[in-house]
């Protein structure tokens, strides 16, 4: 189609815009056809489903396509949706990793082909990987929540530890916090420290196998909600519910319920929610141009007892 010139001028610009948009030329938002791919180490546990359900909510909320990926707990698996996203365009990935670093390098291969990864809740063991990684302070939490455990427990007895996925820096930053305050008390004794997976079903066969060898203990550490239900679940088979004290990391809701009904002792409240809105919100920014912040986005924790549990709501502090 030609233009009259005559039509360029200034008193016929609203008669040329209407033109253009008329044969298709208005202008598109930056966020059209974007996609955002969510990735989650695994929808087995109602905590990650709450993760991941947040994230894709609020990257629909800014304007974004955005899709869940479940690794099953699989860092096969995960390679491949890495692999998948990269060439089905994504623009970016809100990222749950399966191991800290076996997923190094899926991280890597996305900075590679310019899609920015924002880790959430679980850390990779690279500061020039990921974008950012947003995370709860786990260690500070566990700290706190050490604390708390010397005092229920008057400075002695005996207790277990289960620890989550061995591969995953959360585990340990948990287990490293908690101890850093019960190993300046020398008449608590840790009988037993193993690994459960982070999985519920998992943590109660262990502890009512290390239960066999050591049936008179008084407490156990868990370094998740998961695993705190199922090491109650444990105790209940052996009729020791009422005897021995559980303490668990997340604020899930059964257990926020257990902790309101005198079933478990305690627990760290660390929100998904808080975690996978901040992530999105991050990836937003990242793409609008906007990279003003960190390689680590940490937001604080608070310990959950029956004294306080008045404060919060499921996975986070009510409003």
């Amino acid at each position: 189609m030609k233009i009259p010139t005559k039509l360029f001028k200034p008193q016929n610009l609203f008669f040329l815009l209407a033109i253009f948009t008329t044969f298709g030329c208005k202008p598109k938002s930056q966020n059209d056809t974007k996609k955002i791919a969510v990735v989650i180490s695994t929808l087995n546990n109602p905590w990650f489903v709450v993760l991941g359900e947040s994230a894709a909510e609020r990257a629909r909320e800014l304007g974004y396509e955005a899709t869940i990926f479940d690794s099953q707990n699989n860092t096969s698996k995960e390679a491949e949706h890495f692999e998948n996203l990269i060439a089905a365009g994504y623009s970016a990935i809100l990222f749950n990793p399966t191991d800290s670093e076996g997923s190094v390098s899926n991280v890597k291969r996305a900075k590679q082909a310019s899609v920015p990864t924002f880790c959430m809740d679980r850390e990779v063991n690279s500061l020039d990987g990921p974008a950012s990684q947003i995370i709860s302070d786990s260690f500070s939490g566990c700290v706190e929540l050490g604390e708390y455990f010397v005092r229920q427990l008057n400075k002695k007895g005996k207790y277990v530890e289960l620890l989550g996925l061995v591969g995953d820096n959360n585990t340990w930053n948990r287990s490293k916090g908690f101890h850093s305050v019960v190993d300046h008390f020398p008449e608590l004794e840790m009988v037993a420290q193993q690994s459960a997976d982070f999985d519920r079903s998992k943590a109660m066969e262990v502890l009512e196998s290390v239960m066999q060898s050591h049936p008179d203990i008084n407490a156990v550490f868990c370094g998740n909600d998961a695993m705190a239900m199922g090491a109650y679940q444990a105790l209940v088979a052996t009729g020791k519910q009422d005897s021995v004290m559980v303490f668990g990391f997340d604020g899930a809701d059964d257990v926020m319920n257990a902790i309101a009904d005198n079933k478990i002792k305690a627990t760290v409240m660390q929100s998904p929610k808080a975690m996978a809105r901040t992530a999105a919100e991050l990836a937003d920014q990242y793409l609008n141009g906007e990279r003003d912040f960190g390689a680590k986005t940490p937001l604080a924790v608070k310990v959950v007892t029956k004294e306080n549990i008045s404060e919060f709501g499921n996975y986070g502090v009510k409003k």
